[in-house]
């Protein structure tokens, strides 16, 4: 029996739509926690209508803000689906940053799609959390495009910012988009695949534009550059649609933002060093590395971990992860988060 056309039409805008609630913190007895947060706003940033969810179990948590990838990658569901240990030891902001998932408007004026803008939006950001909660500073962890956003905020504020946790850490875009693709020929002469060859030879080594660095990406990602063991897009992409503040349309809203994003930015972007220039940090630095990480090699960030210079650092080395580790090593990752990152905030949000 066919469902009636109204029920359709129901269910379709209900898909459409995105959910604009995240579930609540309940205690063994069903109960609310008290002091517990649980929130999906939009905020008006630099001019600029923005997703923020903010989950904690105690609004009294140290502040963590992350930076997805990209540009333009929303990650908060992935970060919500593997990571959600993480409210329980902080006050975690989902940031979808301009031209990101929710936070994607078409008229978004082009100039202000620059670094300088971003780590702007992300002091706008800083500020609101720390009022709210009365947090002293706020910690960082930045994945892939957003380690480079961290990274330049920390610099800029130390006094703002309690710790920065990098992964997929970026070092030199321009090296690194070189190595990238020597990773990507050199397995696709080895293994003889044709149709790598065929592609990786037609578009040439770096500089790429956007469409000759997704094809080299592809490869990247097809020889285990991106993902190492079993995960991928397509498992990631079901983990994402699998939690409650996510809906069809926000896979819509990210394929759209991504695009739109890496159209503007990539041409800074991939121009970005790092190593040799901004290595000088007034806040705890700490890296953590999947091994296998080919698409921004792991290689350069360790290299350009050991030229910072900050009042403690510490670098991790995931063995099972590649470029994403969060989502690929997810226990362990967590387990870094609270275990060595946690002590070190705590101590510097003391009052």
């Amino acid at each position: 029996m066919g469902v009636p056309r109204a029920i359709a039409c129901l269910l379709a805008l209900v898909l459409l739509a995105g959910c604009i609630r995240t579930p609540p913190f309940f205690d063994e007895n069903g109960r609310e926690i008290p002091g517990s947060v649980a929130s999906m706003e939009m905020l008006l940033i630099n001019g600029v209508e923005q997703s923020v969810w903010i989950r904690g179990r105690s609004d009294r948590a140290p502040v963590l803000i992350l930076l997805h990838g990209g540009p333009g990658a929303s990650e908060s569901a992935l970060f919500r689906h593997y990571n959600a240990e993480l409210e329980s030891h902080f006050l975690v902001v989902y940031w979808e940053q301009r031209g990101a998932g929710r936070s994607f408007h078409s008229d978004i004026p082009d100039q202000t799609m620059t670094l300088q803008q971003f780590v702007d939006d992300l002091d706008v950001l800083v500020e609101r959390m720390r009022a709210r909660f009365a947090a002293p500073k706020v910690a960082l962890l930045g994945h892939s495009w957003g380690s480079a956003i961290g990274l330049l905020y920390a610099r800029r504020h130390p006094e703002k910012v309690s710790a920065y946790v990098g992964t997929g850490q970026v070092a030199s875009m321009p090296d690194g988009e070189a190595e990238s693709y020597r990773f990507a020929l050199s397995e696709a002469t080895a293994r003889k695949d044709a149709d790598a060859l065929e592609e990786l030879e037609e578009i040439g080594p770096p500089p790429h534009d956007v469409d000759e660095m997704l094809t080299s990406r592809k490869w990247v990602d097809h020889f285990g550059g991106s993902f190492h063991g079993d995960l991928s897009t397509g498992t990631l992409i079901w983990a994402a649609l699998g939690q409650p503040e996510a809906s069809v349309w926000d896979l819509v809203l990210f394929g759209r933002g991504n695009r739109y994003s890496l159209d503007r930015l990539w041409p800074e972007f991939s121009s970005l060093r790092l190593m040799g220039d901004t290595t000088s940090f007034d806040v705890p630095i700490f890296f953590i590395l999947g091994r296998y990480d080919q698409q921004v090699p792991a290689r350069l960030a360790a290299a350009y971990f050991e030229q910072i210079h900050a009042p403690l650092k510490r670098l991790f080395w995931l063995e099972g992860s590649a470029h994403n580790p969060p989502f690929e090593e997810p226990a362990a990752f967590d387990a870094i988060l609270i275990e060595q990152v946690l002590p070190i905030v705590e101590q510097r949000v003391r009052p």
